[in-house]
């Protein structure tokens, strides 16, 4: 269970139902931040399926306040936005216009840097977003899961699980290709106010059940991450839940 306000793992029927309750739940925490003295709603994303999963069917424009948004990244491939296989270039391609988001608001990597450098030049410019902040808070971080455990370029057994005081790291050895990455680390996931896992399929369905039901002294990437003092969700569809024997919230088809 979370440190901090407690886990809740949500079960939806299909993709479309999952996707729905996404953005309520992205709304509402906009609406909770932009009601706070900072005015100002502060999201990462990672990408991956989720990509096709928050572009499929999201508000109007008209019903966000995107203008207000700071949009990062959870971690990135070292790779021109133009590939197919960049989370930034994937967002910008099929999301960012639906939304209005400012182009000025996304804080995205330079793939044209070395990997330790590009990971330091994202590390500035989160810290300029979060000047008063030792470590930048993210009103919402979406994050998701594969299936050797690993959450954002945070794999088992690698030694940045271990890494405490860097905000974003370089990663040069990536298990899953391509090698070079850039990633938030464990210190700023576990910041955050509100973190949601999205997991779906049957191919997540035995790992989801190693993350949320078994106890570990050196436990998997996914499952270090324990918000201090926010709340932890997990939105799962019926077939990445099916092996799960713990509490978990149903929903039925909206």
């Amino acid at each position: 269970m979370a440190a901090g306000l407690g886990r809740l793992v949500q079960v939806f029927p299909s993709a479309p139902e999952l996707a729905a309750s996404l953005w309520q739940l992205l709304v509402q925490e906009e609406a909770r931040a932009l009601a706070s003295p900072r005015r100002r709603f502060c999201l990462a994303l990672s990408g991956g399926s989720l990509v096709a999963l928050l572009s499929r069917d999201p508000p109007r424009a008209e019903a966000l306040s995107a203008h207000s948004w700071l949009l990062a990244f959870c971690d990135e491939r070292l790779l021109d936005f133009g590939h197919p296989e960049s989370t930034y270039g994937a967002y910008r391609t099929s999301l960012f216009s639906k939304i209005a988001i400012p182009e000025n608001q996304v804080i995205a990597i330079n793939p044209s840097l070395p990997v330790e450098e590009a990971a330091a030049d994202y590390a500035r410019k989160l810290k300029e977003e979060f000047p008063e902040d030792d470590i930048p808070i993210f009103d919402l971080l979406v994050l998701g899961l594969g299936p050797d455990g690993h959450t954002a370029s945070l794999f088992p057994d690698h030694p940045l699980l271990e890494e405490e005081e860097k905000i974003v790291a370089p990663i040069s050895d990536s298990p899953k290709p391509p090698p070079q990455r850039v990633t938030l680390t464990l210190p700023v996931l576990n910041a955050a106010r509100t973190v949601v896992f999205v997991a779906i399929g049957e191919n997540k369905a035995t790992i989801l059940k190693h993350v949320l039901e078994t106890e570990e002294k050196d436990p998997l990437p996914a499952a270090r991450v324990q918000p201090h003092s926010g709340k932890l969700l997990w939105f799962l569809d019926d077939a990445a839940a099916r092996e799960l024997t713990g509490p978990v919230e149903k929903h039925s088809v909206l």
